[in-house]
């Protein structure tokens, strides 16, 4: 199934008209001609499968046959996940956690951070294109970089459940026995070097758990991928 990104179409949507790109994209490219069906989602949990009725390479138009709205995740999962000093290495993050199923992302820039400037609409590429790949109706949220100082002051009256994972020799628990199932989780990653040891107290102050995933050294973005897909398993 060839499924296509729209944010404009909605459930009052009749007839809906492609972009050049696509347009040529689905005549030249996948060689779909009138009659033939395809589907898009609004990112916003809806399916809409349309018949073309126009098979023009500059303004492909297709008529909405059919609506499928899907429920949302049992849970939000908002992970803040330090910028890597390779972009593909945090590409790959957020290509994976689209795929297993998270709420919202925010890049924050830690005191050990070797990357403090991020391309903000390729990352929002990669998330839509994995969403489209992975056939989900949802699109995650991704926030602008902010720094840990100022993500913390947006976190200080946020009573849902906050998470710390850091590397630390310090007393932690494991994220399996601290997380509450079909709740709103905020976890916090770190760069390379780890959060440094202010920002870790500064997030304990706030009401931030420090946890564990697992005994193994992980990099940014395999630590980031194991919280989400933990979260994800644990609330099946």
């Amino acid at each position: 199934m060839q499924l296509f990104y729209n944010a404009s179409i909605d459930t009052n949507t009749k007839e809906f008209t492609f972009d050049k790109s696509e347009s040529k994209h689905i005549i030249k490219v996948l060689r779909k001609s009138e009659g033939d069906q395809l589907s898009i989602t609004n990112g916003k949990g809806d399916f809409f499968d349309i018949i073309i009725l126009t098979a023009n390479p500059k303004k492909c138009i297709g008529k909405v046959i059919n609506i499928k709205s899907v429920n949302q995740l049992p849970y939000n999962l908002h992970l803040a996940v330090a910028p890597t000093k390779l972009n593909d290495r945090y590409e790959w993050f957020l290509e994976k956690a689209t795929e297993i199923g998270i709420t919202e992302i925010t890049p924050i820039i830690c005191d050990h951070s070797e990357r403090k400037i991020i391309n903000l609409d390729r990352f929002e590429k990669k998330i839509q294109s994995a969403m489209k790949q992975s056939l989900k109706s949802y699109l995650p949220k991704l926030n602008k970089a902010t720094t840990f100082k100022n993500f913390l002051i947006l976190q200080e009256n946020n009573t849902q459940q906050k998470l710390i994972a850091h590397c630390e020799e310090t007393s932690k628990k494991t994220l399996k026995s601290v997380l509450k199932k079909r709740g709103d989780t905020t976890i916090l990653i770190g760069p390379e070097g780890d959060f440094s040891s202010d920002e870790i107290n500064k997030s304990l102050r706030i009401g931030f758990t420090p946890i564990s995933l697992g005994n193994s050294r992980l990099r940014t973005e395999t630590a980031a991928v194991v919280a989400c897909h933990s979260v994800a398993f644990i609330n099946e």
